[in-house]
């Protein structure tokens, strides 16, 4: 029994640490519920049981990682040049702004919305587009 224990809060440890207690999604809450009825059944003496719901658990979690480690969401798409004025307003920089004003109005901006801090992937994508599209013009000009 103590080894479930010991096994339990590895995999807390382990979603803590890689921050998917922060974007858990339904199918992850699902797993962990499963992993917990099959730790409580193991515990209660019906190993039969528990077992293979914390094995098909782990294994879900394995799986989620691998897929997360390729890349599995899509690259973010960069904003047509003429919207330098849109990106402009998006960042809050004056059209006279230099190089380092965009990049702390970036960083402030980023620091708000990413999706580490409760933000959407997709405002975070549009931000550092936005950077890179008014980065880009700046050094032609």
């Amino acid at each position: 029994m103590g080894w479930l224990a010991l096994l339990l809060a590895g995999l807390a440890g382990w979603l803590i640490w890689t921050g998917r207690l922060q974007r858990m999604s339904a199918k992850d809450g699902m797993a962990l519920g499963v992993a917990l009825v099959g730790a409580v059944l193991a515990a209660k003496g019906k190993p039969v049981i528990g077992a293979p719901l914390l094995i098909g658990a782990a294994m879900f979690f394995v799986g989620q990682g691998k897929l997360r480690g390729k890349g599995k969401t899509a690259a973010p798409k960069p904003l047509p040049p003429q919207d330098i004025a849109q990106a402009r307003a998006l960042l809050g920089v004056a059209p006279d702004a230099d190089a380092d004003m965009i990049r702390a109005a970036h960083r402030r901006l980023i620091a708000s919305v990413h999706p580490d801090k409760g933000g959407t992937e997709a405002l975070a994508a549009q931000i550092n587009a936005a950077r890179d599209l008014l980065l880009r013009d700046q050094a032609e000009r």
